[in-house]
């Protein structure tokens, strides 16, 4: 099973890889970040310095990943990734940073799960570009000093907050990712579609845009999707008719809800009678992990005012109760 789920993660890999813009230029959305990065790209490299270490910041599926390959090709460097969760030990960590070069870009994708102590092993690097590192030989320890090349260090996390306060304090430059209005979907499914030399009408790609979770990532999955059904159901363009057809029967809603979704709102609204209930509880109902929904699920909820947090837990809104058709008979929340 393991092997099957690898093989379609390295083809959701490849596809994203294939339609990733290389410049900032091709990068929709986000401006003020862009422009920032931008200027601090350009005065690093008339510096002849490598970028201040950045830490991007937001939902999953906004760009974070596209960000970091733009920044290396932008300042001419290699990228050089790895995940926090793989990283395990603190020679996991020297292995990684002994192969960079001067200037290179090192991504560190979900940096809030590293572990602690490879933290703090990763706190001299970012500063002062030395690696100390504790040997065991014989019962006895041993530290030795390795120094690196000048780098670049750009984090992601869905999760700022999990961050300890000396690694967040180490990134000079600290960027929260917003999710994209409708109008910046709609460019970046038309540039998917000038990519991939599909072409799509430009109402649908507007209904696209308006079901894509205001999150890019999610619009280039659907429009690959939805690619498909105009192959077999027309004759290959992707048009208003095909676009809706293919989402309906792929159960995603005219807000850009799905399947999932719309059983988090139900099983809150009819076995929690909207609420308030915890995430634990929730999740448990629906047979989701905690860490899905809050990082997946709700924010879109939460952004959309389908639900509210409270200190007591998670609570529908009458928003909610509309759209799965039930009957709203409001809390002490509302007020």
């Amino acid at each position: 099973m393991s092997k099957v789920l690898d093989k379609k993660k390295q083809e959701e890999d490849s596809f994203e890889e294939s339609i990733r813009p290389q410049e900032l230029d091709e990068y929709v959305g986000q401006k003020e970040i862009k422009e920032n990065l931008d200027i601090f790209m350009k005065a690093a490299k008339m510096r002849n310095e490598p970028l201040d270490h950045v830490l991007l910041y937001g939902p999953p599926g906004l760009g974070k990943t596209t960000l970091a390959h733009i920044i290396a090709n932008e300042m001419g460097v290699n990228l050089k990734t790895a995940s926090g969760p793989s990283i395990e030990k603190s020679g996991d960590l020297a292995a990684i940073l002994s192969t960079l070069e001067p200037g290179d870009v090192l991504f560190i994708d979900e940096i809030h799960r590293m572990p602690s102590y490879i933290e703090e092993i990763l706190y001299p690097a970012m500063e002062d570009f030395e690696l100390d590192i504790i040997l065991q030989t014989d019962g006895k320890s041993r530290s030795i000093k390795i120094d690196l090349p000048p780098f670049t260090l750009v984090g992601a996390t869905t999760r700022a907050g999990d961050l300890s306060s000396p690694l967040r304090d180490r990134f000079g430059i600290v960027n929260k990712l917003e999710y994209y209005s409708d109008e910046e979907l709609g460019q970046i499914v038309k540039r998917t579609s000038r990519v991939l030399e599909m072409p799509i009408d430009d109402d649908a790609a507007v209904e696209l845009a308006r079901r894509s979770r205001k999150t890019p990532r999610i619009a280039n999955r659907l429009f690959k999707r939805v690619r498909d059904f105009a192959l077999v159901l027309g004759d290959g363009r992707i048009t208003l008719d095909i676009a809706k057809k293919a989402l309906d029967k792929m159960n995603v809603d005219a807000f850009g809800l799905d399947s999932i979704d719309i059983e988090y709102l139900s099983s809150l609204i009819n076995k929690f009678n909207g609420g308030p209930v915890g995430v634990e509880t929730i999740a448990t109902s629906i047979g989701e992990e905690v860490t899905t929904i809050e990082d997946v699920i709700e924010p879109f909820l939460l952004q959309e005012g389908f639900i509210k947090r409270t200190r007591s837990g998670r609570v529908a809104t009458q928003k909610a109760y509309k759209h799965i058709g039930s009957e709203y008979v409001g809390n002490l929340f509302d007020m």
